[in-house]
């Protein structure tokens, strides 16, 4: 008879016992500390949180299917949106096994920029992160081992994709209450980062620009009637600040400004996503506000088996819903720890989010789940994606310099009060030869200027 050392109730009181400012993540050792000296994760938990066989004492196992038949079982491990996507609208998730690899759960440059950087971060009076001598931040997750709310949406909003620079084909696909398609986009989505470069030179700063965080700008390639449809956001480093916000219109033809402060609505008809919603984190981390760590514990969520080879676009298979296509087929794996996080929007008079809870891999600080709440405190949409290593283990690869590609690979954004869900998917390539490129020195010149805007418009 197998007897376990560390049960269930056990991880939760050691759980509860972290929700406080003095929280660590692990369980029987501290989390980052044990990685970094092993590159794995099995000595900082227990075997209940490393297997959903142990977890669930054999009713849930490796391999099989989360339908409305078995979900009960797995009830606590899903955000509230997803246990009922499961229970009342078809959706399925197959349960693969947990990913304990460090360097298999975010791109190897970031990750050992986190790991050389460790113990190099602090806020400055402005509440922003920056080195020891008050200079932008240079790389990596710079609060590894997160103890508040605050520092797990620094190191999130400081990277979003966790690349110096990232060009995402993708196809969005809007699906209306009674399953049918409605809408369909092909966009490209880029993001490039000025500071804290851990891959492309020069690093850690492009110096012509440290007082920027990001350029980020989404592209419409299709349908017609709305190509050349675009828009560019430029963050300032200052967390307080809004970025400005343009775009081009080809009805005008003209380059406009928008109300930078306008986040919650979406970019093109028919969808569900607002830039607000990007990474979970999409707006200046100080126009929200409140952050508290109100949960820990495990999770299941999509981490490392994303991606689809075997199309050669690697396009995704759907199920579920009235048509069968609301919702992509995905493999999820229990996460040991997940911290969610509560935030309010504190500079948007007119949001009609009342807060947002984000839940974060405690591995690795990545957001795994979003919920957000109207201004009544009913649960509204939720922002639920996967993540791959682009690489399947037998020999078709994609690779980011001398490592796989690492990113996330498809997107779930869904209403629940309406009905209505947005799947979003990364792609090799959308129409008009718009490939994913990653850490490309072309990619500010091409996408993420004004000039590069008219010229797709």
């Amino acid at each position: 008879m197998h007897i376990r050392r560390f049960d269930r109730d056990y991880s939760r009181r050691r759980f509860l016992a972290g929700l406080g400012a003095a929280g660590t993540a692990g369980v029987l050792a501290p989390l980052w500390p044990t990685i970094a000296r092993s590159g794995e994760i099995n000595k900082a938990y227990p075997d209940e949180l490393l297997s959903i066989d142990e977890y669930t004492k054999g009713k849930v196992s490796t391999g099989d299917t989360i339908d409305a038949s078995n979900v009960e079982h797995v009830r606590d491990l899903l955000d509230e949106i997803k246990y009922q996507q499961i229970r009342d609208m078809g959706r399925k998730l197959k349960i693969g096994p947990t990913t304990t690899e460090i360097m298999r759960l975010s791109p190897w440059e970031y990750l050992e920029a986190t790991l050389r950087n460790q113990g190099k971060a602090q806020f400055d009076d402005r509440g922003n992160v920056v080195t020891p001598d008050g200079q932008p931040w240079i790389g990596g997750n710079p609060f590894p081992d997160a103890k508040t709310g605050i520092e797990l949406f620094a190191a999130l909003t400081l990277s979003w994709g966790r690349h110096d620079a990232s060009l995402y084909a993708i196809k969005e696909y809007d699906i209306g209450a009674q399953g049918d398609l409605e809408y369909a986009y092909d966009l490209v989505w880029a993001e490039l980062a000025p500071v804290a470069r851990v891959s492309m030179d020069p690093k850690p700063y492009w110096r012509a620009h440290m007082d920027k965080l990001r350029f980020q700008s989404v592209i419409f390639t299709a349908p017609n009637d709305i190509a050349g449809t675009s828009f560019l956001n430029i963050w300032d480093y200052d967390q307080h600040v809004f970025p400005d916000l343009v775009g081009y219109l080809p009805e005008f033809k003209r380059i406009r400004e928008y109300p930078t402060n306008q986040r919650f609505e979406p970019l093109v008809p028919g969808g569900t996503l607002f830039l607000s919603d990007a990474w979970a984190a999409g707006d200046p981390m100080y126009t929200w506000g409140n952050y508290e760590i109100v949960d820990r514990g495990p999770m299941l969520t999509g981490i490392s088996d994303g991606w689809n080879p075997d199309h050669p676009n690697w396009e995704h298979t759907t199920h579920g819903g009235p048509k069968g296509q609301t919702f992509w087929d995905t493999t999820v794996e229990l996460v040991p720890e997940a911290i969610a996080v509560e935030a309010e929007p504190t500079s948007y008079s007119r949001a009609p989010v009342g807060k947002k809870r984000v839940w974060f891999d405690a591995r690795t600080g990545l957001p795994i789940a979003m919920n957000s709440y109207d201004r009544k405190g009913n649960v509204w949409r939720s922002f639920d994606g996967a993540y791959a290593i682009y690489d399947d283990g037998n020999g078709r690869r994609v690779m980011d310099g001398d490592h796989p590609y690492w990113s996330w690979a498809h997107v779930h954004c869904y209403d629940i009060q309406t009905g209505r869900m947005s799947r979003l998917e990364q792609v090799r390539e959308v129409g008009a030869g718009h490939q994913m490129q990653v850490n490309t020195d072309n990619m500010y010149d091409d996408y993420l200027t004004r000039n590069a805007l008219r010229r797709f418009g």
